[in-house]
């Protein structure tokens, strides 16, 4: 992938704790990162903005019954991954 090289400004306190937090991966890779999930979500809002003028707000009971559904996705990615940590360890 191409890349650029560009310059921003970044409050110093902010620019410490993100070195400190992308060590390995690099300042770049994690600012990259960064922007990418900005981007993403900002995209995503723009579409949740269209659906609701097309469609409506989501009722409270709709937005209710899609967090009981993320939460039992959640709890079944936890359930898998620590099945497979066990089973990992058994293996060895």
């Amino acid at each position: 992938m191409a890349t650029k090289k560009v310059t921003v400004t970044i409050p110093e306190e902010l620019l410490d704790e993100i070195r400190a937090d992308a060590a390995e991966r690099g300042l770049s890779a994690y600012v990259a990162e960064a922007l990418r999930f900005k981007r993403d979500r900002d995209r995503l809002l723009e579409l949740v903005n269209w659906l609701e003028e097309e469609y409506g707000s989501v009722t409270d009971d709709e937005r209710a019954a899609a967090l009981e559904e993320l939460e039992d996705l959640d709890a079944e990615h936890k359930r898998r991954r620590a099945s497979g940590k066990r089973n990992a360890g058994e293996a060895a």
